[in-house]
């Protein structure tokens, strides 16, 4: 899938979720103000909460494909990253809210009105986030978007939080009045670790996070498999958004030309793009060294131990 394509696919998902998210913001909101239920109160602050959300990861995604410019020669991609940590904080928020409500309804029951009402709205939301869901488990899997992975997580929670909705709904009706209460924690928990999921990926994302071992060893295999080539070290790793980055320094004879060093740069750049496609390859070649070889050592005792 070239790049272009991915773009669509992702800016299609975005208006996905927002539709969906404004639908149900609106349905929620009715059967709240005429029902009362703090658990459905939760879910229309969790479906406000995709509102926003989605509205930041449409911003992100359309920043995060804007191509490499002078003054971001890597490009874009980590506005993906922030969009996932503002998705965090304010999911944290509310959901520190949500609790404080719940506790207070357990404190003093208040028994739910409406609850036709609450379990309509439910089950439209059950039935739109489902559809949403598919669509963007299969963007995610073509484009590798951080930023619709994480839209997808809320939606994804969201059938299971609406299904807890409806339980609250049917358990409080029948005489239990802390049901109420109780699902609102709940799904304020619930939240906030949907939160966790969601900042941790944003971070390593910004803080430049390796790829993890199994591929940095495909990657040193990959090298390694060259006859040409009697060392790698310095291998570098990160990602941006959908972009990724590899770098290191291999070791050719000494002997060699400039010429024919960078004809083994490019063989070796050649096979790892047909493995990591749309990544930026950096390769600086160094003649064989007692220091080169001390760091070839080291990276393949690092290597061994993946295994």
């Amino acid at each position: 899938m070239t790049k272009d394509q991915a773009g669509k696919l992702m800016k299609m998902a975005t208006w996905a979720a927002i539709t969906v998210a404004s639908t149900l913001v609106i349905a929620k909101a009715v059967a709240w103000w005429f029902s009362g239920s703090v658990a459905m109160l939760g879910s229309l602050t969790d479906s406000t909460l995709d509102l926003a959300a989605s509205l930041v990861t449409m911003f992100a995604v359309r920043v995060a494909l804007i191509p490499a410019d002078d003054d971001h020669r890597f490009g874009h991609g980590k506005a993906e990253a922030l969009a996932g940590l503002f998705q965090a904080a304010v999911m944290t928020g509310s959901a520190v809210y949500l609790i404080l409500e719940s506790i207070s309804r357990i404190w003093e029951p208040v028994p739910p009105m409406r609850s036709d009402m609450i379990i309509a709205a439910s089950g439209l939301a059950i039935a739109l986030s489902l559809c949403l869901v598919i669509f963007q488990s299969y963007v995610v899997k073509r484009t590798g978007s951080l930023a619709i992975a994480g839209d997808h997580l809320h939606y994804k929670g969201d059938l299971l939080l609406n299904a807890a909705v409806i339980g609250s709904t049917l358990i409080a009706g029948s005489g239990f009045l802390y049901a109420d209460g109780i699902f609102g924690l709940l799904i304020g928990g619930y939240i906030i670790f949907g939160a966790y999921d969601i900042a941790r990926p944003a971070i390593d994302m910004l803080m430049d996070k390796e790829f993890d071992d199994s591929e940095r060893e495909c990657i040193f295999n990959i090298v390694m498999a060259n006859p040409d080539v009697l060392g790698l070290h310095e291998l570098k790793t990160r990602s941006s958004g959908r972009d990724r980055f590899i770098q290191m320094h291999i070791e050719v004879p000494g002997t060699m030309t400039v010429a024919a060093a960078h004809i083994i740069a490019d063989e070796v750049e050649a096979t790892l793009g047909e493995v990591y496609p749309d990544t930026e390859i950096f390769i600086h070649m160094d003649p064989p060294s007692q220091g080169s070889d001390e760091l070839t050592v080291q990276e393949l005792g690092k290597l061994e131990e993946f295994k």
